[in-house]
């Protein structure tokens, strides 16, 4: 006959691989079911995108068989809270994290990892929203098919909220969905930023495990919007391996870092780090150069999330209105394995970091 101490002390020695800390003392273990032959109980994750599960799971056996005996019948069940460090904050208190998407330079092609970001992460089991924050030229409603929608409005306790958008799962707000598509906003930065404020204050965003913002290009007044305006869990830098492109993702990068915006980074992203024809799948053209990515990650010491290839599927798909990480092919998986890495690094961050205060400056 097994207990809950013996299970529960043979769980003590198994660490979490990215927290280093005992998945025990972190809380992570409920639900424990023990009887004659067998055991059973959850592991509670940090995320639902976690790529180690099958690791933790591992583990988690060889613990019970050292402890108990190999005879055991080991069954590990996984759910998932996501980690946060916002607490009990005014803005968006049911939003756990807060993910700035951002590139020095445009056509990197950011608004496209954006969008498979966000399915991805939804797909693994995360409650995600998206903000497209690109005021003067919004692209997510054409990545989402979603170009002829609009937000409904709904009324709470005297006051109107945006209800936003839901398309593939994912709930929105971008200026496209309020403006007719061949019309420009020729707005100045004020109003811009009037706009973002709004879509993050007066929206009906409910309950969300991410919410990520597509940020326009370079650093303008969105960006120290969006920082005055809710603390953000940390930063993600789109670019491509070009020198021009890496030279833009720098001062992307430094203005988060800088003392009195104090972001974190959560890594780069390298898009279009190579060129892979279909009909030569196993075959890379480095078109764009080689490994600049992870060269500007190794030189500001943050990591490299992902590098994901400049392939013709891709580009349809936004074209198409269908991210193409919903096509669940080869080029699906790099967008996977960088939400997974993406959600991994959010976790570690919210471990070892203290939280994001929102920016008070006046710049």
């Amino acid at each position: 006959m097994i207990n809950e101490e013996l299970i529960l002390s043979a769980l003590s020695t198994v660490e979490e691989p990215d927290l280093k800390k005992d998945l025990v003392s972190l809380g992570m273990i409920k639900d424990i079911q023990a009887g004659v032959g067998q055991v059973r109980f959850t592991v509670v994750l940090t995320t639902p995108a976690c790529p180690l599960k099958e690791v933790i799971r591992e583990r988690c056996v060889n613990a019970i068989h050292q402890f108990a005996g190999r005879e055991i019948s080991v069954l590990v069940d996984f759910t998932a809270n996501v980690s946060s460090t916002r607490g009990n904050t005014p803005v968006l208190p049911n939003v756990r994290n807060i993910i700035a998407i951002a590139s020095g330079k445009g056509g990197v092609g950011k608004s496209t990892v954006t969008a498979n970001l966000a399915v991805a992460l939804h797909r693994s089991g995360a409650k995600v929203g998206l903000i497209d924050a690109d005021i003067f030229g919004p692209s997510i409603p054409t990545m989402f098919d979603a170009e002829n929608m609009q937000p409904m409005v709904t009324q709470r306790d005297g006051k109107n909220y945006i209800i936003p958008i839901r398309q593939y799962g994912i709930k929105m707000l971008s200026i496209g969905f309020l403006t007719p598509a061949d019309n420009a906003v020729v707005w100045r930065g004020p109003m811009a930023s009037s706009a973002l404020r709004q879509f993050i204050t007066d929206a009906d965003w409910g309950e969300l495990d991410y919410l990520l913002i597509d940020l326009p290009p370079g650093t303008s007044d969105i960006h120290l919007t969006l920082v005055q305006t809710v603390p953000v869990t940390g930063a993600v830098i789109v670019t491509t391996p070009q020198k021009v492109a890496l030279a833009d993702a720098r001062k992307g990068l430094a203005m988060f870092r800088q003392p009195q915006i104090n972001v974190p980074v959560l890594g780069i992203v390298e898009n279009m780090a190579y060129f892979t024809p279909a009909e030569l799948p196993d075959n890379k053209y480095y078109i764009f150069g080689k490994e600049g990515g992870r060269q500007l990650a190794e030189q500001f010491n943050v990591p490299l999330l992902g590098q994901i290839p400049l392939i013709q599927g891709i580009r349809e798909a936004g074209d198409f209105g269908k991210p193409a990480v919903m096509n669940d092919d080869l080029t699906a998986q790099a967008f996977k394995d960088l939400a997974q890495v993406l959600a991994q690094h959010v976790s570690i961050r919210n471990a070892e970091v203290e939280r994001t205060r929102v920016v008070e400056i006046k710049v």
